[in-house]
Order: C-alpha cells, then structure tokens, then sequence
C-alpha cells in the first residue's frame, strides 16, 4: 500500500469510527450498558468518551453512588491515557511495580481498578468507557457489555 493510500485508509477509519458515536449508538450503549446493570442489580455511571477524552455521554443510574460521577469519567480517561483496561494497570501500581506512584505523580487523574476499556476500532484506539458503582468486577462486566455494545454501531 502506497502513501496515498494509507492516508485514505486512515481518513476512512477515522470517518467511520465518528459514526459511532452518534447519538443513537451512544443510547444503544448506555442502553445496554444499563440493562447489564440492571440484571446484576448494580447501579453505576456509564461514561463514554472519545479518543480526546471527552465525555460524549455521561450516565448515572438512579441509587448510584454520587463518587461513580467522578470515577466513571477518570476511568475512561485512565483507559485512554494507558491505552489499556484499567483492570490491567493495578499489578503495575502496586509497591515494587514499574508504574508505582504514577497515580500520585499525575495527581489524581490515574484510576488503576477495574472498569475503563479503551474501545478499538480496526486497530485504532478511538475512545474508551469507564463504569463505576459496584464492585470492580462488577463494573468490568458492565463495561465489557457496554464495549461490545458500542462496536456493534447498529
């Protein structure tokens, strides 16, 4: 493939990838999002955010816990800025890991728990979701629904 295009190739995914976040994919995605809580019992913040770490949509299910506003966001943000689930930075954030105090060197701004995927789309990074009220597990499961939802684009 030439220069040109691969130019025209990253143009086209980068056009694509904007599809997905219309607002009818994004409600599908808090919808589904929602629906896992739901079934599990579980009320939280569903953030979803582009690939400047912008919220494009922001969730929070009534009887969520007010600190899930907070955390939903940084999740996302977290899953963007490490270009990795936030569920894999912990190990890493530990005493005597190679990331230790990088939570505190980026004042605040690094969730390393379950709970933030970035979302990848051919092979491109183009945002991410971050979901927080339950346990961490619990928010990885809502937040893997909510991924697949999102890439299903319908």
């Amino acid at each position: 493939m030439n220069s040109l295009e691969e130019m025209i190739e990253k143009v086209l995914v980068t056009v694509q990838a904007e599809e997905l976040f219309s607002k009818k994919n994004l409600q599908q995605t808090i919808d589904a999002a929602e629906n896992k809580a739901c079934e599990i019992n579980v009320p939280v913040t569903i953030c979803i955010s582009d690939l400047a770490g912008n919220p494009r949509m922001l969730y929070r299910m009534v009887d969520a816990k007010l600190v899930s506003l907070t955390l939903a966001p940084k999740k996302a943000n977290s899953a963007l800025m490490m270009q990795a689930p936030t569920k894999d930075l912990n190990k890493d954030t530990e005493p005597g890991g190679e990331l230790y105090q990088m939570e505190t060197m980026l004042e605040g701004k690094l969730v390393t728990f379950a709970g933030g995927i970035p979302i990848e789309f051919k092979g491109k990074i183009i945002g991410a979701i971050g979901v927080s009220g339950g346990l961490v597990s619990e928010d990885q499961l809502i937040c893997e629904t909510a991924v697949a939802a999102f890439l299903k684009g319908e």
